[in-house]
């Protein structure tokens, strides 16, 4: 089953879209109830103001359950991450480090291997700039090593960037251009960075996922694009990913199940939820038509409906994203190359990665 093919069945079953996979194994959880999944692997650590929780899905059927290919996805959260908090950023961005640097480990990377970091997206449109922004802040050193005598390659790693742009721009696969660079510069492995659609608005730009499962340049917002993994390029490809967007349709599903719930949560640290009675039905979000009699408010079949019409004729392909979004971008951009700069040069400190961002 394909990367796609198992989203569409996670969207169809509980209505809901994600490129998280910790999105992902909580809905299942939410709806299905067992605090395990078969075949799913979940471990969390925490410090103050940075959640880590690593996933591994380990079987087929750990895959179906949870709509994500078999893998390993590491998932850093930082609510501060909105904030301009500097000392947290540079936390984040060690600890971003020292995942990417296990990843090089699984994939069996060398510490002088050549690697190529790709930024996926539409440089013109603000919340698909991550990737392009992530680029323009690396310590690309491939054509300074060539030319350096050995004993000032210490430390450094060879390291290319691109940013290819989209199809629409480009008129080319942007997995057709990675594959046709990094055969030509005998890359030893590929870096993708993306923006992501989450499920919830308060994951947006304070999550960062890291995965070697590859990348679908696009299936975010529902485009099918060449996908972008070790099976297509022949080498060890880890995708970096934050949330940008939420489409709306979840958003109107997450609402409607409160109405049916008939309750709110209250914020976080302040007092128990209380009972809130709606006055809300299905035919006044229709637009004041009557209900017909068949349709039962917990029924996902009906829900769909229901959404369809509140979202027409934009259903399934609007999306939501936050008004200061090219502030958040340029800073979770910078946490991004930071940490990746740390993890490709050893010869280079941590503490001198910050002053060359701006």
């Amino acid at each position: 089953m394909s990367k796609r093919s198992q989203q569409d069945r996670l969207f169809e079953k509980y209505n809901i879209r994600t490129d998280l996979a910790l999105e992902s194994h909580q809905a299942v959880i939410e709806q299905e109830g067992p605090p395990e999944l078969p075949g799913v692997k979940v471990h969390t650590e925490k410090e103050e103001g940075i959640t880590l929780t690593r996933i591994t899905v380990e079987s087929d059927l750990g895959a179906q359950l949870m709509g994500k290919a078999p893998g390993n996805y590491s998932t850093l959260e930082a609510p501060g991450l909105r904030m301009h908090n500097r000392d947290l950023h540079e936390r984040l961005a060690q600890l971003l480090a020292k995942e990417i640097e296990w990843f090089f480990e699984q994939s069996g990377l060398g510490d002088e291997d050549a690697v190529l970091v790709v930024g996926l997206g539409n440089w013109n449109a603000t919340p698909d700039a991550l990737g392009p922004k992530a680029v323009e802040n690396l310590m690309v050193t491939r054509h300074l090593l060539e030319m350096s005598p050995p004993e000032l390659r210490r430390g450094l790693r060879p390291i290319s960037a691109i940013a290819p742009g989209v199809l629409g721009i480009t008129g080319i696969e942007t997995g057709e251009i990675i594959m046709g660079v990094a055969e030509r510069i005998g890359a030893k492995a590929v870096i993708c960075i993306d923006a992501l659609a989450s499920r919830s608005v308060e994951r947006l730009c304070s999550t960062i996922q890291i995965s070697d499962t590859g990348i679908h340049p696009g299936a975010g917002v529902g485009n099918r694009r060449l996908a972008i993994n070790k099976e297509t390029l022949g080498i060890p490809v880890i995708a970096i990913g934050v949330p940008t967007v939420v489409h709306a349709v979840t958003i109107v599903s997450d609402a409607m199940d409160l109405i049916e719930r008939g309750s709110v949560q209250s914020p976080e640290g302040g007092q128990p939820p209380e009972r809130v009675q709606f006055k809300i039905d299905p035919g006044t979000i229709m637009g004041g038509q009557a209900p017909r009699p068949e349709i039962r408010a917990n029924a996902a079949s009906d829900k769909r409906q229901i959404i369809s019409q509140v979202l027409e004729p934009y259903f399934g392909s609007m999306i939501v994203t936050p008004k200061e979004i090219d502030l958040l971008i340029d800073e979770v951009s910078d946490v991004i190359a930071g940490a990746l700069n740390t993890s490709f040069h050893e010869g280079v400190s941590y503490d001198e990665v910050f002053k060359y961002l701006s």
